[in-house]
């Protein structure tokens, strides 16, 4: 008990240093430069409804459907500690085919061409 609270004591005191310092520490020199928001290069006083490209959406789309079906194959190293590691290999060759396919169908369809 008396680990623990030695352990405790020392961690809130540490944060509380740490919070104490981190607010006397920073410079308060307002500069124009500093203050402006960071917009990539484009003006940040434009209109917020600028025309939108679908191609980047669609790349998303795809990007999150595919990273989906792989995070299904993760546990498949452990797939042959079942009883029945042939089927798990199985259906896990079956989505990997169902997603090559799938990946040769956007590229023919052109889903993933970026100039038109």
């Amino acid at each position: 008990m008396n680990l623990i609270m030695t352990i405790l004591v020392i961690t809130v005191t540490l944060s509380l240093v740490l919070a104490i310092v981190s607010f006397w520490l920073p410079q308060m020199n307002p500069d124009t430069e500093k203050l402006s928001p960071y917009e990539c290069g484009f003006d940040p006083l434009g209109s917020a409804r600028l025309p939108f490209s679908l191609r980047f959406f669609l790349v998303a789309i795809l990007f999150l459907l595919f990273d989906l079906e792989i995070a299904l194959l993760l546990p498949l190293p452990w797939g042959d500690q079942l009883h029945n590691p042939t089927g798990t290999f199985f259906w896990a060759t079956t989505v990997l085919i169902i997603l090559t396919l799938g990946l040769i169908y956007e590229w023919t369809q052109g889903g993933l061409e970026w100039a038109e």
